[in-house]
């Protein structure tokens, strides 16, 4: 992997990693066009770049992290169903991090279903107080997200909205469960990497990529957050549906063709 096209990468996860789009499923077709080589390292490259966009949620609400305990312990309840069976199938979900086919088959059912989420779920009740029940179902719903091409972002919303929440309500609180999710992905993949024996060389050797990919997916996710908060206030989820459907119908075209996609 070459730095531009670490940068290329860092960029379509910023963008994409607090869009109800699949940043996992993009970057996988973003590595698929650029004929990026499957490895140990991109693999833990795409996760961890991710430790960057954690950054930006830190920063942007910094001020409701100083919250009282309840707020971590509601944050913990949301992450504890993707901890277990993230552990448990992690060599599974890896395998269909590899299929660029499940990706955009998930990319379009996902946005058949965005067209009707405001019909089906935009119905906020006055109460937006989140308490352990509303938590540990939006837990549940991400688990779903652990399919490339179906986005942590639109299953953690959905699920808010299931229970009442209103869209920006939703969204904030998927941002913030964003962090121990994605810091205990990113930290298990590492924990993976150095317990083989070319795995800490390979990082050292790899150091600038991390580096530039963390500080470019930081600086693109901030930009993405606020944007999208406006967005999704205002106009909901059809657009983002739409898009999905568009880019993984191409996929699907493209395939049945015969161009070769697959990550290698």
């Amino acid at each position: 992997m070459s730095i531009l096209e670490s940068i290329i990468i860092a960029i379509v996860e910023g963008i994409t990693e607090f869009l109800p789009v699949s940043s996992t499923g993009h970057m996988v077709i973003a590595q698929s066009l650029l004929g990026i080589e499957s490895s140990d390292f991109v693999k833990a490259f795409t996760v961890n770049i991710q430790f960057g966009a954690i950054l930006s949620v830190i920063v942007l609400y910094w001020k409701r992290f100083l919250q009282s305990f309840d707020f971590y312990l509601k944050l913990l309840i949301a992450f504890i169903p993707a901890a277990i069976i993230g552990f448990l199938a992690s060599d599974y979900i890896d395998q269909m991090l590899e299929s660029v086919f499940v990706v955009a088959l998930m990319l379009v059912i996902g946005g058949v279903f965005m067209l009707y989420v405001d019909k089906w779920f935009n119905k906020p009740e006055e109460n937006q107080e989140m308490d352990w029940k509303r938590a540990l179902k939006i837990g549940f719903f991400q688990c779903i997200a652990m399919i490339p091409g179906v986005s942590r972002s639109m299953a953690t919303i959905v699920g808010g909205m299931s229970t009442k929440l209103t869209r920006k309500n939703a969204a904030e609180f998927s941002f913030f469960l964003a962090v121990p999710t994605m810091a205990a992905a990113s930290g298990y993949k590492l924990l993976k990497l150095f317990s083989e024996p070319t795995g800490i060389n390979m990082l050292k050797e790899n150091i600038l990529l991390l580096i530039i990919g963390n500080v470019v997916a930081f600086i693109v996710a901030m930009a993405a957050i606020k944007l999208f908060i406006e967005f999704l206030t205002k106009y909901g989820f059809k657009a983002f549906g739409y898009y999905r459907i568009v880019v993984g119908t191409i996929l699907l075209i493209l395939l049945y063709l015969g161009v070769d996609l697959k990550v290698i």
